[in-house]
């Protein structure tokens, strides 16, 4: 195998075959003759039964998930694991852990899962929680973490250890982090988020400390590439579905009954997408990847008077980032962004209302009930269910693993079901988005059996510049990035 230098968050491994794989960096890539010691998973009496508990050294997971017979092995990453050698004593390890951005459902059970891991599997003692998001680790107190402290606080939703948007100071984080004698950082947040926790790093390295930082990506909307999903995803979407009931009890109750829901997705439709396809109960499903229009001919007023006639109800699902083009804004307004620097929308939801209503009002023959839910905030409040519950816990272990195996730099998640480091660029270098020339979106369609509202030139277009499948590594559709200054949290850097 040949290795190419490059981006210092990834290191290229070429192979036979086409076999690629994007590495994440090490301590020994910076730090020169570091002792290792014997991993103390060796003892655990609960790893004793364990075959090939440990990761072997070439083990890689790829990113592709169809292939063809000719073609060439492409892209692959490093497993996650414990291995047989770790670069920390046990009692040397001084870990924190900070979450930032919005709240998403597993918070809590990630962070009990890293001290518990920490303690459990390595035998360490020094566990600090950050207290609200960045700015925490030069403003704020920390909070001292121990199994016991974590004990049940996966039950709640939120995090213990607060968080927020902004407040990155590269320069003063690391100070902090040097002053207190902290040696682990797992940084729990999304794409901005991470992009920080890369800049970290990169002073980290910059300083030649032994420090590792490890990113868990957290998104409520799953709009963060290469992973399968993201921690909270199953649970938002099955809290989505009472609120999807409920519409449908109320639209199923009254003549010409309309029960209108946004949920969450301010970029992405995927929430949207799969709660639809999980209720059965949804006539039409609108998202921000999938344009559409209301008045004329093949419109989406013409579809809902179409199905009223039809069925006497119906229900309508709409992402929050949906028909953010078809709202009058203001110049000062579309220009406005929070924290994070997400542009701040408009409720699509109650003016799509408004526009159902003003439509019907004009129809002296046809009077309509509508009803509108907006659970957003309770979706993403509520404790995880189990599935995600099991994925938090997989995730957090394959960071402490990683963290104590010396490496750095990294993010983890799952990528075709195995757990896996991931260089940090790979995840913030896009946002995911539903291919609406993709097999899911025309099995929504479908199952909603309602027009995709796209003209014939706009489906042309997508055909022509989307993928047509998201299996395929590479095949995924571009989009204009977000500016580095309008991440998650800002991030300002001295010189």
């Amino acid at each position: 195998m040949t290795m190419s230098s490059g981006d210092i968050h990834m290191k290229i491994v070429h192979g036979d075959g086409g076999y690629i794989l994007q590495d994440i960096p090490h301590f020994s890539d910076y730090i020169p003759s570091l002792p290792t010691y014997p991993n103390p998973l060796r003892s655990n009496p609960a790893y004793s039964v364990v075959k090939q508990y440990f990761v072997d050294v070439d083990d890689t997971v790829p990113q592709k998930v169809v292939v063809h017979k000719d073609g060439p092995r492409g892209v692959h990453f490093r497993r996650a694991g414990p291995r047989q050698k770790v670069y920390f004593k046990s009692d040397d390890v001084h870990a924190c852990i900070v979450t930032c951005g919005g709240l998403c459902p597993g918070l809590n059970t990630v962070i009990r899962e890293i001290v518990c891991s920490l303690s459990y599997m390595y035998g360490v003692n020094k566990v600090l929680g950050i207290d609200g998001g960045y700015r925490g680790f030069y403003s704020k107190n920390t909070i001292t973490l121990t199994p016991k402290v974590v004990n049940d606080i996966h039950k709640r939703g939120g995090t213990i250890l607060g968080t927020s948007r902004g407040g990155h100071d590269t320069a003063k984080i690391v100070d902090s982090i040097q002053d207190r004698g902290i040696n682990q950082v797992i940084i729990i947040g999304g794409d901005g988020t991470q992009r920080g926790a890369s800049v970290i790093y990169e002073e980290i390295r910059r300083r030649g400390l032994k420090v590792a930082i490890a990113g868990i990506p957290k998104t409520i909307d799953n709009d963060i590439p290469v992973i399968d999903r993201s921690f909270g995803f199953d649970t938002a979407v099955e809290e989505a579905q009472r609120a999807i009931n409920a519409a449908h009890v109320e639209a199923e109750s009254a003549e010409n009954g309309i029960g209108v829901v946004k949920l969450m997705g301010r970029y992405s439709g995927f929430i949207a997408m799969y709660a639809t396809l999980a209720s059965r109960d949804v006539d039409c499903c609108l998202i921000p990847e999938s344009p559409f229009y209301l008045e004329g001919k093949g419109g989406l007023l013409e579809f809902i008077e179409k199905r009223l006639k039809e069925n006497g109800h119906m229900v309508l699902v709409i992402a929050e980032g949906a028909g953010q083009d078809l709202l009058t804004e203001s110049t000062q307004h579309m220009n406005q962004k929070d924290a994070s620097g997400n542009k701040l929308l408009q409720d699509v939801g109650l003016w799509i209302s408004h526009r159902i209503k003003d439509h019907f009002g004009r129809k002296n023959n046809m009077v309509i009930n509508l009803k509108y839910i907006d659970p957003t905030y309770m979706i993403r409040a509520i404790p995880s269910i189990a599935s995600d519950n099991v994925y938090c816990t997989l995730l957090a272990q394959s960071a402490v693993h990683g963290t104590m195996a010396g490496y750095t730099g990294f993010t983890v998640g799952l990528v075709n079901g195995r757990q896996t480091y991931i260089p940090f660029n790979r995840i913030t270098e896009r946002q995911n988005q539903v291919v609406i020339t993709d097999r899911m979106w025309a099995r929504l369609l479908s199952s909603t059996n309602q027009p995709s509202f796209m003209n014939p030139r706009d489906a042309k277009v997508a055909k022509k510049t989307e993928p047509s499948t998201q299996l395929l590594d590479g095949n995924t559709p571009k989009y204009e990035p977000k500016s580095e200054n309008h991440t998650d949290n800002h991030i300002a850097t001295k010189s």
